[in-house]
């Protein structure tokens, strides 16, 4: 106590010592040595840098700063308790490829600022602290991040570097600043050129560079195969199913039992095709379609039943969890679930027994809906189509089933017509697709485009999707609606459609703002002036960006761009 008493006495008789320890105490998580000093402070000539370097060594004996080695310092952290709760944030961090990041963080209303000298040992998404600077006027927020909380990845793609007895891997993602060390013990047969998937072990605090190990060996770059396979690996996506996950999937019957058949509606008499597109390996939906007996339609609309095979706490579940989703690459497909539910068991593929949960509609030709069931059903499809097939039939009136086919594009028209007199938007984004040579790399590129087919398929699972939601959401008398999981689309911005409006306005089209039909009726004609013009991408594109982002909720606010 009596050494700070003196020190108090000290700085306060001495002002340059304490203009020397605010230096410390500002910037309380940033080494200096004496020469440093010195020019945060513009002192250029030699007697008043000794004097430094006496007040440095006077800072230490009183424990206001510590010396973190020879001749550099740092303030002293046991000081720090009550200065870190006002002085630092946590968030993610954003990093460029110049080596300079933002942190990312709900503490303030801004991101902050860190130079590529002051990003520590932090990469790419980790969550950090990170040190705020004093404000200074005009300059946006800034600050040094001082502890890394929690890694964002820890496995990186890139180059095997193998020099005399030095190794490294180059990442390819370019906001990673740094190499990583391999020591040559840990290369596991990596040889120099190729692309190879490292794993940082450790990162010692005088290092500029992480030290790893290579886990997995991916080949030569350019090679389509492990060009595939570094795209997966960059964004961590397991390249194969855990063990554990596959023991699981071969234990799945794929006999169905009488048991199992009696307790479903059976619709395997009932016509039902798949329709997907052309190169497509797994078939989850279907349709099915009979005329009844009182005149009308029975429509059914199928969903391969996946949680007959994948229970809650199964090895399938947990990795299906893990994964979050099917990948769709230019040349392949990575399904969520292992190829013998998703390509087979859970595919309904034609003339097999398969098992579904469905939502089956009795209507008129108009699409005017009398009854509704949902359940559990088993269907047998009589045919597979792709949207070519289908789309020739509807243009042609020809082929296999199209009797019944244009059936249902007759009331999937209807039910279209429905829904755009009720205020949804025609948006029509345009999609490239590849063209493929026999290695998987494409070779030329065509647009996407959204015919009569398409929107038969989409049609009919807006009307099951709409009427599940109904059904489970709407209070059944005073009772309360079960809590359940919408995909919602909520209205959008005022100010960005009337920014939107100026914009279009100024290119010789009108749009009204005013009830929400009259809005979507705007935009459709929009549409519909511009088709085949050469602002038509322009125009549409920042139409979809005038409006909310579509999430899950729950909370059913609608979905604004169906209707």
């Amino acid at each position: 106590m009596s050494k700070k008493k003196t020190h108090n006495k000290q700085v306060n008789a001495n002002p340059f010592l304490k203009t020397v320890q605010e230096i410390f105490f500002n910037n309380p998580f940033k080494g200096y040595n004496f020469r440093q000093v010195a020019k945060e402070l513009g002192i250029t000539d030699n007697y008043t840098k000794d004097l430094i370097k006496n007040m440095l060594e006077q800072l230490v004996r009183d424990e206001t700063i510590i010396e973190l080695n020879r001749g550099k310092y740092k303030y002293n952290p046991d000081l720090l308790a009550d200065k870190i709760i006002h002085t630092t944030v946590v968030g993610k961090v954003d990093m460029k490829s110049t080596g300079k990041a933002y942190v990312l963080t709900t503490d303030l209303p801004e991101d902050v600022f860190i130079a590529a000298n002051n990003t520590g040992h932090a990469l790419n998404g980790d969550k950090v602290r990170v040190h705020l600077f004093p404000m200074r006027k005009g300059r946006q927020t800034e600050g040094e991040i001082i502890e890394v909380l929690e890694r964002g990845k820890s496995q990186f793609v890139g180059l095997v570097q193998i020099s005399g007895k030095i190794a490294f891997l180059v990442p390819d993602d370019t906001s990673m600043p740094v190499e990583i060390y391999i020591p040559k013990e840990s290369l596991n047969k990596a040889n120099h050129g190729e692309k190879a998937i490292a794993r940082i072990t450790e990162w010692p605090e005088k290092s500029k560079n992480p030290f790893g190990e290579i886990v997995t060996v991916l080949g030569k770059p350019g090679d389509n195969n492990v060009e595939m396979q570094s795209i997966l690996a960059s964004f961590e996506f397991p390249l194969e199913f855990k063990p554990s996950t596959r023991k699981d999937a071969e234990r799945i019957p794929i006999e169905i039992t009488t048991a199992e058949i009696n307790s479903r509606r059976d619709f395997r008499n009932i016509w039902t095709c798949t329709i997907d597109p052309a190169d497509a390996k797994d078939f989850d939906d279907a349709l099915s379609l009979r005329k009844l007996e009182n005149g009308q339609w029975e429509v059914g609309v199928h969903i391969a039943d996946v949680s007959h095979y994948v229970k809650t706490g199964s090895a399938l579940n947990e990795e299906a969890y893990e994964r979050g989703t099917s990948v769709y690459l230019v040349d392949r497909t990575i399904p969520m679930l292992p190829e013998i539910l998703s390509n087979n068991v859970c595919s309904l593929r034609p003339n097999e027994d398969k098992l579904c949960f469905s939502a089956v509609f009795e209507m008129n030709d108009e699409g005017k809906i009398s009854s509704e069931w949902f359940g559990k059903t088993i269907i047998n499809s009589d045919r597979r189509y792709n949207y070519e097939e289908v789309q020739a039939m509807l243009e042609g009136g020809e082929g296999d089933y199209s009797t019944e086919l244009l059936q249902l594009h007759k009331m999937a028209t209807a039910l279209r017509e429905v829904r755009f007199r009720e205020g949804a938007i025609a948006f029509n984004s345009q999609e490239v697709k590849f063209i493929l040579d026999e290695k998987g790399k494409p070779i030329d590129t065509y647009v996407k485009v959204q015919k009569e087919s398409n929107m038969l398929i989409e049609d009919f699972m807006l009307l099951a999707n709409r009427k599940v939601a109904e059904k489970v959401g709407l209070k059944k008398s005073q009772s309360k609606p079960k809590t359940f999981v919408y995909r919602v689309h909520d209205e959008p911005n005022p100010e960005k459609l009337q920014k939107f409006a100026e914009l279009v306005t100024k290119l010789g089209y009108r749009m009204k703002l005013g009830s929400r039909k009259g809005v979507a009726n705007s935009f459709n004609r929009l549409f519909d002036e511009i088709a085949g013009k050469g602002e038509e991408t322009m125009i549409e594109t920042l139409a979809v960006r005038t409006m909310s982002k579509a999430e899950y909720s729950t909370e059913n606010v609608g979905h604004y761009g169906l209707a």
